[in-house]
C-alpha cells in the first residue's frame, strides 16, 4: 500500500518497483467522471515507464454495479488481448473497484490486478483486503469473489475534486473504525472542527486519518482474509446499512449514508440488549452528525427488512451475525439476535 499526495502520475514507477514487465498490457477501468480529470495523466504515467494501457470507461453509479456492466468489461479485455500475464486497474471509488476487481478474478480464471482509489470511502475501505463483486436485485455484494489486488496506490490529492456529499460518505467508514477498533481515531476525529469537505480538514489530519483507517483494515484482513471470523467487525452498520440500500433503491443512498444509519440502528440495538452505554452511543451520533451524515431510520416495511436480513452475507447456519459495539473501540460478533429482538428495535426506528 503506497499512500502520498501528488502520486498518481508515479503509477508507472509503482508497477516497475512491483515487477510488472514493460509492455505488459493494461486495462485500466473508470468511469466518466473519473476519467475528465485524471485518465490523461494516468495513461501518459503508464506508457511513460513503458506498459501499453488501454482506458475503459463505464458510466457511474451504484445502479452499474451488476453482472451486465462485467460482461461490457470482458468484451474490452477480450478486443483489447488482455492475457494473463496482462492487468487490470481499478481507477475510481468503490463502485470501479469492486467491478474492476471481480473482472479481474473472472477473466482467463484470474488475472492480476491494481486499486488506484479516488473517493475517501475506497481509500479506507473498499480498495483494501480483496473484496470484489457486483449487486444482485435481492442484495448488495451477493455475487463476487476475494481476489487481492497487488498494489494499492492512494493519492490523497484525488480528493479535491471529490463531491461533498461523497467525501462525507467515506467519512462513515472512517467513524466505524473508531467505534470497532481505534479509540484513538475515534477521539482524534471528536477534536476536528469539521469533518464534512477535503477543503475544511488541514492536509496533516486528513493524512493521519486515512493511513490510520486503512491500516486497521489491513491487519484486520490479514488475521482472516476470507471472513470466517474476525473481518466480520468491518461490517459494523453494515447490515442494516445494506437493507437501507437495497430497500430503498440503490443510487437513492451513497454507501456511507446508508452505513451511517446502519449504525445509529446497531447502537440502538446494543443498548437494547445491554452491550452497550448510552454515553458511548451519544458520541457516535454526535460525530455522525458532525460528518454531516444522515441518522434517521427511513420508513421501510418490517417485513421487508426482516426478509432482506434472512438473505445477508453474515448468516451462518441459518443464524444472522450482528456486530455490536461493546465500547469505544471495541465491538463484538454475536449469533444472538433473534427475530423478536429485531421486531422491537424496528418500533423504536420508526418512532
Amino acid at each position: 500500500m503506497v499512500i502520498g499526495s501528488n502520486n498518481l502520475n508515479s503509477i508507472g514507477i509503482e508497477l516497475e518497483y512491483i515487477g510488472v514487465k514493460k509492455g505488459t498490457r493494461i486495462l485500466v477501468v473508470t468511469n466518466s467522471e473519473i476519467a475528465k480529470p485524471y485518465s490523461s495523466l494516468f495513461i501518459q504515467s503508464l506508457k511513460s515507464a513503458g506498459y501499453l494501457p488501454y482506458l475503459f470507461i463505464v458510466e457511474a453509479g451504484e445502479e452499474q454495479k451488476r453482472i451486465s456492466t462485467i460482461e461490457l468489461i470482458h468484451n474490452a479485455a477480450y478486443e483489447n488481448q488482455i492475457e494473463r500475464s496482462s492487468l487490470i486497474i481499478a481507477l475510481g471509488g468503490g463502485v470501479i473497484g469492486d467491478m474492476a476487481g471481480f473482472a479481474a478474478s473472472t477473466w482467463l480464471r484470474g488475472i492480476s490486478f491494481i486499486q488506484v482509489p479516488t473517493t475517501l470511502l475506497a481509500m479506507v475501505d473498499a480498495s483494501i483486503g480483496g473484496k470484489t463483486g457486483v449487486n444482485h436485485p435481492q442484495g448488495k455484494n451477493l455475487i463476487g469473489a476475494f481476489h487481492q489486488p497487488s498494489l494499492v496506490l492512494i493519492d490523497i490529492n484525488t480528493l479535491k475534486t471529490l463531491p461533498e456529499r461523497e467525501f462525507r460518505s467515506g467519512m462513515a467508514e472512517v467513524i466505524k473504525y473508531g467505534v470497532i477498533k481505534d479509540k484513538e481515531l475515534f477521539c482524534k476525529l471528536e477534536q476536528i472542527n469539521n469533518l464534512q469537505s477535503f477543503n475544511r480538514i488541514n492536509n496533516k489530519d486528513l493524512h493521519e486519518i486515512i493511513t490510520s483507517s486503512a491500516k486497521t483494515k489491513a491487519r484486520i484482513v490479514e488475521l482472516d482474509e476470507r471472513e470466517s471470523g474476525i473481518r466480520a467487525i468491518l461490517n459494523y452498520g453494515h447490515t442494516f446499512g445494506h437493507v437501507v440500500e437495497t430497500l430503498c433503491g440503490y443510487g437513492n443512498w451513497l454507501h456511507g449514508e446508508a452505513v451511517s444509519i446502519g449504525m445509529i440502528a446497531i447502537g440502538h440495538l446494543a443498548i437494547q440488549k445491554s452491550f452497550w452505554d448510552a454515553k458511548s452511543f451519544i458520541r457516535q451520533k454526535e460525530l455522525l452528525l458532525k460528518a454531516g451524515l444522515p441518522i434517521s431510520w427511513p420508513t421501510i416495511n418490517h417485513q421487508s427488512v426482516l426478509r432482506s436480513l434472512k438473505g445477508d452475507k453474515k448468516v451462518k447456519d441459518g443464524n444472522l451475525r450482528f456486530i455490536l459495539p461493546k465500547t469505544i473501540g471495541e465491538a463484538i460478533i454475536s449469533s444472538e439476535i433473534t427475530t423478536k429482538d429485531i421486531e422491537v428495535l424496528l418500533k423504536k426506528l420508526d418512532n
